[in-house]
């Protein structure tokens, strides 16, 4: 008879049929390696061991004994880790002792790192988290949230109600695409404490600063490449470009603004027209704006239609005589 396949469990546990066959084991004195073949665990924890006459008869092995080979096993990595670190401490202090850098924020180091991959990224920008007292202040473009895995979204909600709970504040800037977005709303649906959003036309590539003292900015297209920012005067640059941009944004949490029209022109429309008189493209639009291009040349079509143009040459003429662009505002 074939087994049930095994169920998928973690390393340090135990399934119930490997404690049910553990449990006849000790009753029988012994299992056949077929049955065996249902919990491979008991293999993995060294609770059954081969017979030396018959290799396919298995034996209990008693769980105490199990145990301690485990944990000797287990106390031979962490030595050898610690021998490890030791060798490399010797290593490095040569180094260490030729290269001073400039005292940074609250002491450490003033510097500019770059992390690689995903994992390290995220890695870094929890660590940084962790330490967090007082403020995050961050920009999130379009492709952040169009690619946010679940898994890594709750990672990212966790570690902002974490900062929160400390009584520090979270201050977020957005795109207006993004304002209706499900994972934009589900995070201010879930977070609690001293958080604010705003959105603008258009943001900057995105960005994170801690307690305005580290900084954290993507150095690629792909956002693979990260540079960890510890330079005084270059944080404080960026959090000045972050309040500049702050009071001209838009709210969305905790107070959203109805969109205004003027003049039957949206100001979705009026921001769309200023980059048409600037020459942009359709597609080049889109982009500035986070939408897609179907949208935005969808936008184009109702403003044409309600400045009467008929022609891209004659909108463009239009716009500059009706004076929507005089106008002042935030588009959403």
């Amino acid at each position: 008879m074939t087994p049930a396949p095994h169920p998928e469990h973690g390393m340090e546990e135990l399934c119930p049929a490997g404690s049910e066959l553990y449990a006849q084991a000790l009753r029988a004195g012994h299992v056949t390696d077929t049955q065996a073949g249902s919990a491979p665990c008991l293999l993995r924890f060294g609770l059954l061991q081969p017979n030396v006459d018959d290799p396919g008869r298995l034996e209990p092995v008693a769980a105490a004994v199990a145990l301690h080979e485990l944990l000797r096993g287990s106390a031979e990595r962490v030595a050898d880790e610690r021998r490890r670190e030791a060798r490399l401490t010797e290593t490095f202090a040569p180094l260490l002792r030729t290269q001073e850098p400039p005292a940074g924020p609250a002491g450490g180091p003033a510097t500019i790192r770059m992390h690689s991959g995903l994992e390290r990224i995220n890695q870094a920008i929890s660590q940084v988290m962790a330490d967090a007292r007082e403020e995050l202040l961050a920009i999130h473009s379009h492709p952040t949230h169009t690619r946010t895995s679940p898994s890594l979204f709750a990672l990212a909600l966790d570690r902002d109600q974490a900062l929160l709970d400390r009584g520090a504040r979270i201050r977020t800037l957005y795109q207006h695409t993004l304002r209706h977005a499900p994972t934009v709303q589900a995070r201010y649906e879930r977070l609690r404490g001293d958080v604010e959003a705003r959105t603008l036309n258009e943001v900057t590539e995105r960005l994170l600063v801690f307690d305005r003292a580290v900084a954290f900015l993507p150095a690629n297209k792909d956002r693979t490449l990260a540079l960890e920012i510890r330079l005084p005067a270059l944080v404080d640059y960026l959090v000045t470009v972050f309040d500049r941009l702050w009071h001209l944004a838009t709210p969305l949490h905790p107070r959203a603004v109805r969109q205004p029209s003027l003049d039957g022109v949206t100001l979705r429309q009026r921001a769309i027209a200023a980059l048409l008189v600037e020459g942009h493209t359709d597609t080049a639009i889109a982009d500035r704006l986070g939408m897609n291009v179907r949208t935005a040349r969808l936008h184009i079509a109702k403003l044409a239609a309600t400045l009467g143009s008929e022609s891209r040459a004659q909108l463009g003429y239009l716009i500059g005589e009706s004076g929507i662009l005089k106008q002042t505002g935030t588009a959403h």
